[in-house]
């Protein structure tokens, strides 16, 4: 073997355990997220693999709902927050609770509430009427909506403040403080949905994001089925926005490139791949979404 012949091979041996340290030395990049069920169900745990895929950067779902999703990164405990609400405001300011400060919520996904039933249910459709006298506790019979006679027993979430109930209360009561009568009170909308899959006289509202993942019926609103189409041209009734949620100050840089690729084309095929609208495609719904909030507001009821 020549001397050039010995220099290229050590050489080359040289570089192979260099690269091979600096893959050990290099572990691979991990972020947090933590959030609100529907949002994972909606896109997160598929566009989590996607990038991960794509990058190798692995991102760790827990759930927690929308609340904690907030509060964690505001908190700094997570890197990734996923929320289906918005931050709440201090009364009489315009700047959110102190709990839920020093956040941006990035909108990347639409989802609609839905009514959902047990699939044996004769009902198909629901009023906007309906459901207020519904979660007022004024209808207690199926026959009033057109059902069996037979006793209708609502499933509600828990608090004030989940994405879910502070949603309806927002969009149907314009009234965040409306007590809701509800025979069966979940901590969650996965016990809501599963305990309507089992009950024929269950009914509640959830995401469609992860309702239509459950055995069961989701009704018409107002005669509209909460179909993709629907959904985003505008024509179903009830909207709302699906935020990742980052911190405003001393951001990960590994953060914004998971956002920007949420927001991407391969992004946005990966989340309507799930049946999910991409905020995007159809960011004229904020128009329908004031209008929401203004039809509650010119019809909505009192505290009671």
């Amino acid at each position: 073997m020549t001397v050039f012949n010995r220099f290229f091979v050590v050489s080359a041996i040289t570089l192979a355990f260099a690269a091979t340290n600096l893959a050990i030395a290099a572990p691979q990049k991990t972020l947090t997220w933590s959030g609100c069920g529907i949002s994972k169900k909606a896109f997160m745990s598929e566009l989590a693999a996607a990038y991960e895929k794509k990058t190798g950067v692995q991102i760790k779902l827990q759930g927690g709902g929308a609340t904690k999703g907030i509060r964690n990164v505001a908190a700094k405990s997570m890197d990734i927050g996923g929320a289906c609400r918005h931050t709440i405001e201090n009364p009489g300011t315009i700047s959110p609770v102190s709990e839920e400060r020093r956040v941006v919520m990035n909108p990347v996904a639409w989802d609609a509430l839905v009514v959902l039933v047990h699939k044996d249910n004769p009902v198909d459709n629901i009023t906007m009427e309906q459901v207020r006298q519904l979660y007022l506790g004024n209808i207690t019979n199926w026959k009033q909506l057109g059902g069996s006679d037979a006793p209708v027993e609502l499933y509600a979430r828990r608090g004030k403040i989940s994405g879910v109930g502070r949603t309806l209360r927002e969009l149907v009561f314009a009234n965040y403080d409306q007590d809701f009568v509800a025979k069966n009170v979940v901590k969650s909308s996965g016990p809501l949905e599963k305990g309507i899959v089992k009950n024929i006289n269950g009914i509640g509202v959830s995401g469609i994001s992860s309702a239509r993942k459950r055995d069961v019926k989701l009704l018409k609103l107002e005669g509209k089925d909460p179909s993709f189409e629907n959904i985003k041209n505008g024509d179903y009734l009830l909207y709302r926005p699906l935020y990742l949620v980052t911190h405003l100050e001393g951001q990960d840089a590994a953060v914004q490139e998971f956002v920007d690729f949420a927001y991407s084309e391969e992004g946005k095929e990966v989340i309507r791949g799930q049946g999910t609208v991409p905020y995007e495609d159809a960011i004229r719904l904020w128009l329908t979404y004031i209008e929401q909030q203004q039809r509650a507001l010119d019809g909505g009821l009192a505290l009671q």
